[in-house]
């Protein structure tokens, strides 16, 4: 019965399916309609999602280039913030230049130097920057701006403090070794020097080297005065290991003695060229100069003395040849004929009866004879104004040939003329010989012991006055 019931079961089952099929037919056409819909749609999706996968990582890509343009424009914006936050300070820095252009020529050294020390920090630290970079190289050639600027007041007229500030800034600008601040200072200070002197007018020997030796003896001892009190010998500064060898002293009295040689120089010159009667005075000043130079330890008048010993000498010898030279040229041309002997013997000859320091009367017989003695008084009595006794012997012996050439003249005279000497005429000519030999050369031997006292002469040449006049 089981089987039955199953097949009955079933016929009903299949029945009641075809029933319902037959019923909702449209339903089962609807449904697979939406079915084959659906295929396609998944079908469609399936291909799109393809296609998604494919451009996923392109989209990627993109999306983080997108990422990190906003994050640069972001960056930039914030950048911008705080520049625009910070314009003043960041204005400041880049007018460094300018600002430190400006305190130089206003001449504030000192922020000068502050805002050159805050530069070079930031070039250590954001040196690497290029604006920083090229603010410092501005800021540099500013630096050598002010080097210049600060030498350049060493080239005028300046007092003590204002030297000590000027080197006080050179010195913090670390640009110069101690040895090449010293040459520096002493370069630019002899080269203001230098012009004042050359400034002097130099047509009046006279009034060039009294000038020269006023400015020199003032402004020479300013510019040791300056250099000592700046640099000081007893206390040196630290020198740097490439200073060490360097001798610091021998630079300024290197350059003290080449000074010194120069004014002897220009002493030399200008005495050659002559400075008349004024010598006296000339050789007071000079003396005066070298001695306040030995406060420095320079006193130099050892070496002006033989300068101006060679002066007088050169001076005395000049002026006896000139003496000399005018008795040749008067006794060629002179003549006994005309002289008249009463003349003579109505005038005193005889040195007891005048002053022994005067010429002697006689001498007016004779013009070459009186024209020459009043020549060599000249030159005595220009001696007279400065006689140094370093002199005597030179100024005997110029005058020792002197007499000799007019006695030489005289003898030429004679030997031209004898033949033609009448009576008279060689009387007279007996007269001028006693008046050279007896009359002239005692008067010039008294002259030259009124300059030269023996007596003097022997101390100083360590002799009793009998060995001398021996």
């Amino acid at each position: 019965k089981e089987p039955e019931r199953l097949s009955e079961e079933k016929a009903a089952v299949l029945e009641q399916t075809q029933e319902l099929a037959f019923t909702n037919y449209k339903t089962f056409i609807q449904t697979a309609e939406c079915s084959r819909e659906i295929f396609k749609q998944f079908s469609k999706t399936e291909q799109r999602l393809d296609s998604l996968v494919e451009k996923l990582p392109e989209f990627s890509r993109l999306c983080q280039e997108f990422s990190k343009a906003s994050s640069d424009i972001n960056t930039h914006r914030r950048l911008n913030s705080l520049t625009l936050t910070r314009n003043a300070q960041l204005l400041e820095i880049l007018e460094l230049p300018q600002l430190m252009d400006t305190c130089i020529r206003n001449g504030h050294y000192e922020e000068a130097l502050e805002l050159a020390a805050y530069v070079r920090r930031l070039a250590k630290k954001h040196g690497h920057i290029s604006i920083i970079a090229s603010i410092v190289g501005d800021v540099e050639v500013t630096w050598l701006a002010m080097l210049h600027h600060l030498l350049s007041q060493l080239h005028s007229d300046l007092q003590l403090p204002k030297c000590l500030q000027v080197v006080g800034y050179l010195r913090r600008m670390e640009l110069f070794t101690e040895p090449e601040l010293r040459l520096k200072f002493l370069q630019a200070r002899d080269s203001w020097f230098q012009t004042i002197l050359a400034a002097i007018p130099k047509d009046d020997a006279n009034h060039h080297l009294s000038k020269t030796i006023e400015l020199t003896r003032i402004h020479l001892f300013n510019i040791v005065t300056q250099y000592r009190a700046i640099f000081s010998d007893e206390d040196p500064i630290l020198l740097s290991p490439r200073d060490h060898n360097v001798n610091q002293i021998m630079i300024f009295y290197s350059w003290l003695t080449e000074k010194i040689s120069q004014f002897l120089s220009t002493l030399e010159h200008d005495l050659s060229r002559g400075v008349g009667t004024s010598l006296d005075s000339i050789i007071g000043q000079c003396m005066y100069f070298g001695l306040s130079f030995s406060r420095v330890g320079a006193d130099f008048r050892g070496v002006m003395a033989p300068v101006f010993v060679r002066t007088v000498s050169s001076n005395f010898e000049q002026s006896i040849k000139k003496s000399t030279k005018k008795f040749g040229q008067d006794i060629e041309t002179f003549t006994l004929a005309k002289l008249q002997g009463n003349i003579l013997r109505n005038t005193p000859t005889s040195t007891q009866h005048s002053k022994q320091d005067q010429p002697p009367q006689s001498l007016l017989e004779f013009y070459p004879l009186a024209d020459y003695c009043n020549g060599i008084t000249t030159a005595f009595n220009e001696l007279r104004l400065c006689a140094p006794v370093a002199v005597a012997d030179s100024s005997t012996h110029i005058l020792q040939e002197s007499l000799t050439s007019v006695a030489r003249s005289i003898m030429a005279f004679y030997r031209q003329e004898q033949q033609a000497f009448l009576p008279a005429e060689k009387e007279a000519f007996s007269r001028l010989c006693r008046c050279f030999a007896l009359e002239l050369l005692p008067y010039m031997q008294r002259c030259l012991h009124l300059l030269f006292s023996p007596l003097t002469v022997a101390q100083q040449i360590g002799v009793s006055l009998q060995q001398l006049q021996k």
